[in-house]
């Protein structure tokens, strides 16, 4: 962590260990188990030059990653089969995990701490190289940019 993170003061990060937070009120997340969840999480840190916004790594269990989204991003889109998200809507409550800043969080840890308050993973970043990397091959829009895909380790259609 560098001064910024150690600086940060966000509502929902919790002081010390880590808290379950309601989805779809501060932050909405989409969670990806295992190594595909890591791969995703390096592919969103190649594509934004290591600022993807914050990402949580489980270290038990499935192994989840954890991306935080601005609320209300995660609604009405279409995600990829391996992608679960995390909202809030009528009738539907969603609970993510979020580790403290500093201090013992296991088995959560912050795989790219946050930024800023306000600093998410956005969301069509996150939903294009999912769609890439995870294999469903359906994507809001086309990269046009052949070094994304080679960095997610694909080749141009």
């Amino acid at each position: 962590m560098d001064a910024r993170t150690r600086q940060l003061k966000a509502s929902w990060i919790p002081f010390t260990g880590f808290q379950l937070r309601k989805a779809g009120v501060q932050f909405d997340a989409v969670r990806v188990d295992g190594d595909d969840g890591r791969r995703l999480a390096d592919a969103m840190e190649a594509i934004t030059a290591g600022d993807p916004g914050p990402i949580v790594a489980e270290a038990n269990g499935r192994r989840a990653v954890y991306f935080y989204l601005p609320p209300g991003s995660t609604a009405l889109r279409a995600w990829p089969p391996k992608a679960t998200r995390f909202n809030s809507s009528y009738g539907h409550v969603s609970y993510v995990p979020v580790p403290a800043l500093k201090g013992d969080t296991w088995p959560l840890s912050w795989y790219v701490p946050p930024t800023g308050p306000d600093r998410f993973v956005h969301p069509l970043l996150l939903l294009n190289t999912a769609a890439l990397l995870l294999g469903d091959g359906a994507t809001v829009c086309q990269w046009g940019d052949e070094r994304a895909m080679a960095l997610m380790g694909r080749t141009p259609r």
